[in-house]
C-alpha cells in the first residue's frame, strides 16, 4: 500500500488539473433587452415637507415632461400617492427619512419608519418592509461628508447611493459621488447607483433620473426592477443597447461624445469617442467589477450599474 498511495495520488491531481477551468464572465442586471425603459424621479419634496409647490403642482410638472413614474419623498413622512391625480404616472410610495443622521430614501413604503440615530436600525426596519433603502447625497457639504466612506462601509442592507444629486448643485459640496461608490465597490458591496433630481421647486427639475427597464407599470415592478440593479442613472445621456456575452460589454448612446469603461476603485480601463465602445475585460486589471460612463453635451452623463466579474 505504501507503494500506491503516492501513485494514486499522483493521477487523482492529474485528472484535477485536466478539468477545463471555469471561464470567467460578466454578470449583468440587464436581463431583459426587450422591456421597455421608464423614465423616474425618486427624491422629491413638496409642501408637506420643505418644498415650494403642492403635491399636485409637482405631479402635474413631473407629468409634464414625460416621466413614467415619480416619488414624492417629502421630510419624515408618507405624501399617500392616492391624495394626488397621478396623471399616467406610476406613483411609488415612500419619504426621505431625515432627523437624527444622514438622510436616506425609503422605497416602495408600506408604512412610515421612525428615523434612529443607529441607522442600521432603520435600514433594518425598511428591509423588514417591502422597500429598500438609498442613501442619499453623500458628498453633501463643504467636507463632502453628509454620509461619510466609513459609515456607508460599516452600514448594511442598503440597495445603492445617489451617485448623483441635483440640488447640491446650488448647495456646498458634490453633487456627484463617484468615488464613494467606488470605493464600496471595490470592496465587496453590491450597491446600486441613482441619479435624482431632489426638488424642493421647480428649478430643480429634470436634473438628475433613472431609467428603469422593465415591463411591469406597477410601484412593486418598477422597485423591484431597481433592487435587481435593471436601471442606469442619467444627466441627460440615453443608453440605446448595454449588454454582456462572456467577458465583452458593449454600449451605445446615440447622444453620447465619449465613453469610458471604469475598473475596481474607478480605474480607467477602456475610452472612446463617438457614440458606442465594446471592450473586453481582463479581471486581473479590472477587478472585480466594470462599470460604463458615457458623456454627452455640457454636463450630461450616463451611467451603467456595475457589471461584476463572475468566476
Amino acid at each position: 500500500m505504501r507503494l500506491f498511495l503516492p501513485v494514486a495520488l499522483v493521477l487523482c491531481a492529474a485528472a484535477l488539473c485536466a478539468l477545463p477551468a471555469v471561464a470567467a464572465e460578466l454578470e449583468s442586471p440587464y436581463t431583459d433587452p426587450s422591456a421597455p425603459w421608464l423614465r423616474g424621479n425618486l427624491h422629491t419634496h413638496t409642501t408637506n415637507s420643505d418644498g415650494r409647490q403642492a403635491p399636485q403642482a409637482v405631479v402635474d410638472e413631473y407629468a409634464g415632461m414625460g416621466y413614467d413614474f415619480l416619488m414624492l419623498s417629502d421630510h419624515d413622512q408618507l405624501t399617500d400617492p392616492a391624495s394626488v391625480d397621478p396623471k399616467g404616472m406610476v406613483m411609488i410610495p415612500g419619504n426621505e427619512i431625515s432627523a437624527k443622521g444622514p438622510h436616506l430614501l425609503h422605497v416602495n413604503a408600506t408604512k412610515k419608519i421612525e428615523p434612529d440615530r443607529d441607522r442600521q436600525k432603520v435600514l433594518d426596519a425598511i428591509a423588514a418592509d417591502r422597500g429598500f433603502a438609498v442613501m442619499n447625497h453623500p458628498n453633501w457639504t463643504k467636507n463632502y461628508n453628509h454620509c461619510d466612506l466609513a459609515l456607508l462601509e460599516q452600514l448594511n442592507g442598503y440597495a445603492g447611493i445617489e451617485i448623483f444629486n441635483g440640488v447640491i448643485l446650488v448647495l456646498e459640496g458634490s453633487e456627484y459621488a463617484t468615488d464613494k461608490w467606488d470605493r464600496l465597490l471595490a470592496q465587496g458591496k453590491r450597491v446600486w447607483g441613482f441619479a435624482t433630481d431632489d426638488s424642493h421647486d421647480n428649478g430643480h427639475r429634470g436634473l438628475g433620473w433613472v431609467m428603469v427597464q422593465t415591463g411591469d407599470r406597477t410601484p412593486d415592478g418598477i422597485a423591484d426592477a431597481m433592487r435587481r440593479g435593471s436601471f442606469y442613472a442619467s444627466t441627460g445621456v440615453t443608453f440605446d443597447e448595454i449588454s454582456v456575452e462572456g467577458l465583452t460589454v458593449r454600449v451605445r448612446a446615440a447622444n453620447a461624445q465619449k465613453l469610458r469603461v471604469f475598473g475596481s476603485l474607478g480605474r480607467m480601463q477602456a475610452t472612446a469617442d463617438g457614440t458606442e465602445i465594446t471592450h473586453t475585460v481582463n479581471p486581473e486589471k479590472a477587478g472585480n467589477y466594470v462599470r460604463v460612463e458615457a458623456y454627452g453635451a455640457g454636463s450630461a452623463i450616463a451611467w451603467t450599474q456595475p457589471l461584476f466579474v463572475k468566476n
